[in-house]
Formats: C-alpha cells, sequence, structure tokens
C-alpha cells in the first residue's frame, strides 16, 4: 500500500501473526538436555503459548536440536512439573543485561495429553 503523505511515499508493511496459539509471559526455571545426551541444564522460560516457548540457555543450540524439558511452576503451595520434548527453531544471542545467554525458540513436539491439559490449565491461569 502507498499513500502519499506531505509529498512523501509512504509504504506499508503489514506483520501478519503466524502464531496458532497465544503467547504468555512468564519467567520460570526449566531443566534441560538433548535427546543425544543425559546430562541437564538450567536455564529460563520467559514465554509460553501450547505451541512452544521461548528459552534462554546458557548454551548455543543447533536449529533442529531436540531438547528434553522441564518446566516448573507453583499452583498455590503445590510445586508443577511439565515435561516435553521441543524443537530448536531459532536462536540469537540475547544481548540485554551481559546475560550471555542464548534466546532460543522451541516448538513443542512430544508432550503427553496430561501435561498438555497441565500447560493449558496454567497458561488460562495466567488470564484470570
Amino acid at each position: 500500500m502507498t499513500e502519499k503523505k506531505n509529498g512523501k511515499p509512504r509504504i506499508g508493511i503489514a506483520n501478519i501473526e503466524r502464531r496458532k496459539y497465544p503467547r504468555f509471559s512468564i519467567d520460570l526455571p526449566i531443566e534441560y538436555h538433548s535427546i543425544s545426551s543425559p546430562v541437564s541444564h538450567a536455564g529460563r522460560a520467559l514465554n509460553a503459548s501450547e505451541g512452544g516457548l521461548l528459552v534462554y540457555l546458557p548454551e548455543k543450540m543447533t536449529v533442529g536440536q531436540h531438547l528434553a524439558l522441564k518446566l516448573f511452576f507453583h499452583c498455590g503451595a503445590q510445586m508443577n512439573i511439565i515435561e516435553m520434548t521441543g524443537e530448536v527453531i531459532w536462536m540469537d544471542i540475547h544481548l540485554d543485561m551481559n546475560w550471555g545467554d542464548y534466546r532460543t525458540g522451541l516448538k513443542l513436539i512430544d508432550i503427553s495429553p496430561e501435561n498438555v491439559q497441565r500447560l493449558k490449565d496454567f497458561l488460562l491461569s495466567l488470564t484470570k
């Protein structure tokens, strides 16, 4: 779309949302390991949806790599854990605050029906 305003052409770009599920801001601990290695590491999840997570990890991952994940959160006085497998879709370095962590986008590729329901219930609780 081109419009003239004050004699200058204006070109707009449509940003179409491609996400299937709404995204929720969170700040929760995760534990993860590569499917090919049993050694676990700690990270943080900064947003979540039914389809994926934005996580901050201390190590660089490869796009396409599969990670086993545990997301930890409190519901009242009870600690809850959601276990899932995610695929690295994209990765970049987090530049703010000199954290040195890698900002990583994960698509959920394997999660039990019970954990899907637990994740849905948790995300729904964030809207209340």
